[in-house]
């Protein structure tokens, strides 16, 4: 049996897929899956060492794709959404990982000696929540600039030059994410000190 009698989707263009995923199709979903899985997947694995944290990412993505079926307007350009999704998650994976890493040494610096792992644990999952959902909130160049600077640790030259911006742009943009984020985070306490130390 030939590949197109096996998947009857095969044909269809990625609009086409789109428009029938908005009607809930889930065969649509099924050939979307089975046409780009591989391609985000090798987009994750070149970020992310673990195999298995780059395949969680991916099906969070596909997730995420199903759960917006019902929205007004189908996805345009499949592909390039759908690598874009990949590359947010990536990077809202690594900024929870180093939330959490802050997070433990201060406490292991300040917190009592008792054993708190669980309390650590679940403070940690909450400002790396609050986190993400703040940077969602910045204007997109100001967000790119606090990734390249905060995340990827690029110089305020190298951003400049990459962005095509002022090095009195870049910094601009730097106080203003900081200053956005420090009262996004504020009603977290101790949590907020430690983002503040991230932030610089």
């Amino acid at each position: 049996m030939s590949a197109s009698l096996r998947r009857p989707y095969a044909g269809w263009d990625d609009d086409e897929l789109a428009q029938a995923l908005t009607r809930d199709d889930g065969h649509a979903f099924a050939e979307i899956y089975e046409r780009h899985w591989q391609a985000t997947y090798e987009q994750a694995r070149r970020k992310v060492s673990d195999p298995a944290t780059a395949e969680e990412l991916v099906q969070d993505v596909f997730e995420a794709l199903w759960a917006r079926r019902a929205a007004s307007e189908p996805v345009r350009q499949l592909r390039f959404y759908l690598l874009a999704a990949v590359k947010f998650r990536v990077i809202d994976h690594y900024q929870r990982e180093r939330v959490r890493e802050a997070y433990v040494t201060y406490s292991a610096l300040h917190g009592p000696v008792a054993d708190q792992r669980t309390e650590e644990s679940l403070a940690v999952d909450d400002l790396a929540t609050a986190l993400a959902a703040s940077l969602q909130q910045l204007p997109e160049k100001t967000r790119e600039v606090f990734r390249l600077r905060r995340f990827e640790n690029r110089t305020v030259a190298e951003i400049a030059a990459e962005l095509h911006l002022s090095t009195k742009a870049v910094e601009y943009h730097l106080t203003k994410s900081c200053r956005i984020l420090r009262l996004s985070l504020r009603e977290f306490v101790v949590s907020a000190l430690v983002v503040c130390g991230l932030l610089g």
